[in-house]
Formats: structure tokens, sequence, C-alpha cells
């Protein structure tokens, strides 16, 4: 972390605790997680990716906390990884407010949503970042960096400083919706789901030929389920991209993807 910085993290999903983990590596970091049990599942989940590294970091370095006032006082730069719903950051926002120091820079790891939106939100548009880490976050290389108008040159130079030490590679993108890679990603993840039911192909085979063919480390249909169906979804709508019947259908019957045991595949 740099010599400036002390991180902490809101939220307790896959992105916050792949987030915390990679940043306890250069420094202790903080997560603040809803309740008891969303912090137990915190607690493993960041262990699990700190046991993945060569060094194999104690987790911790990651202190768990359910206090956001005692927990996030001290913290200087904020990243907020809570679900993708803008009712809920905007009530988190308004909460996080009278909690930090004035100095503190506040980010978040949103896909879709506006970024100068939830930055009047947060009452320190002038000291906030659109910091969007892609899952799995110790593995994904980029960082897109989205700012309000109101950001300050610190503001800029902070953010790319931590992204720099988490060994990230930092990409300032518009505050348009889906920012650059959901915003010419999805589009082709759906096109695949229909190709795929026009043409009457298995999942696994269209996967295969732009595995093979085009050099993509996962295929369509395979990293929808890796995403979920239920986040693509939200995120197509959130772009205006038409979303496949296939996909809604999926949803509808709770096959989501990876992490519900079914999707476009099953999985053990």
């Amino acid at each position: 972390m740099p010599r400036t910085e002390r991180l902490g993290i809101v939220g307790s999903g896959t992105i916050a605790c792949g987030l915390a983990a990679c940043a306890a590596r250069h420094g202790e970091v903080t997560l603040w997680a809803r309740s008891d049990a969303s912090a137990e599942r915190a607690e493993r989940s960041v262990a699990k990716v700190c046991s993945k590294f060569e060094d194999r970091l104690p987790p911790d370095r990651v202190q768990i906390t359910t206090d956001l006032s005692e927990g996030l006082e001290d913290r200087t730069f904020v990243v907020e990884a809570i679900a993708e719903h803008m009712d809920a950051k905007v009530e988190l926002f308004a909460r996080l407010r009278e909690r930090l120091d004035d100095g503190a820079l506040l980010g978040t790891t949103t896909s879709s949503l506006p970024v100068c939106t939830l930055a009047d939100a947060s009452g320190r548009p002038e000291r906030f970042v659109g910091f969007h880490v892609f899952n799995p976050v110790a593995r994904m290389e980029l960082i897109e960096l989205a700012f309000p108008p109101q950001a300050e040159p610190e503001t800029r130079m902070r953010a790319h400083a931590l992204a720099a030490t988490l060994e990230k590679r930092a990409v300032e993108v518009p505050d348009c919706a889906g920012f650059v890679v959901n915003r010419l990603l999805f589009p082709f993840l759906f096109d695949a789901v229909r190709f795929a039911e026009e043409n009457g192909m298995a999942p696994a085979d269209v996967d295969a030929c732009m595995t093979l063919g085009a050099g993509h480390p996962m295929g369509p249909l395979a990293l929808l389920d890796y995403v979920g169906l239920d986040v693509s979804m939200a995120i197509g709508e959130s772009l205006g991209v038409e979303v496949p019947q296939r996909v809604r259908a999926l949803v509808a019957e709770g096959a989501v993807g990876k992490k519900a045991g079914r999707g476009f595949y099953t999985y053990d």
C-alpha cells in the first residue's frame, strides 16, 4: 500500500474479498461486512484467496469488522464493493458520509452504474473514483478508473498510485454505461447465446470455437455462467442491451450459473 493510504473495503462478496486479499500483500486492510454471518463468509473467502498466493499470505492482514463507524474511521481510501444496486449504494454512501475523514478518498467497484451519480450521492465528488476491478481480482490485471468531473488532481494521482501498488494496469475510461470492457463485452456474450439457440449448437461447441479459434481464455457461455446470469442480466439491462430470453428463463429458474451449480453448464 502507498505509505499515505490505509485501505478500507466496504462489502463482503467475491470482489470485495479478492480486492482485500490482493491489497493485504502490501499492508493492513480493513473490510466491513454487514452481519456476523457475512463476516464469517468473508473470512473464509479471504483465506482461500490468500492461500493461492505463492507466498501464502497470512489472511490476518485483513481485519474484518461489522462496525461501520469505528472500523473505517481511520481509513484514507475506502472502496465500496457491495451489490450492483443504485439505491443500496446511495444508502451506504449516506451512512459513510459522516464516518470518514474529510481527506479520505471514496471509490466504487461498480461495473455499470453512473459514477457521477454515485459521486454526488457520496457528498465528496471531488474525492471520488470509479475503481472497477475484475473477477478474479488476484489474476486480472486491469482496473478501469472513471472520474466524476469534480475529481481533484490529487484524487486522480492517488487512485493511480493505489492501482500501481496493487500491481494492476490502470486505464482511465469515460463515465459511460459499462465503461469499456462491459460495454463491448456483453453484446458479444448475449449474441453468442442467441447464435447457439438459433443454430441448435451445444454451449460447449460454441465455447470451443471461441477458445480454440479466437484464442479467448474462456468461451462466452462459460463466461456468462462465471459472472452469474443474474448479474449479467442486470448489467445488460443497465447497458440497454437486449438480454436473450434464454438468459431470462435460466435466471427465473434459479439456474444463475456456476455459483448456483447450474446455468448453461452443470457444476459439481
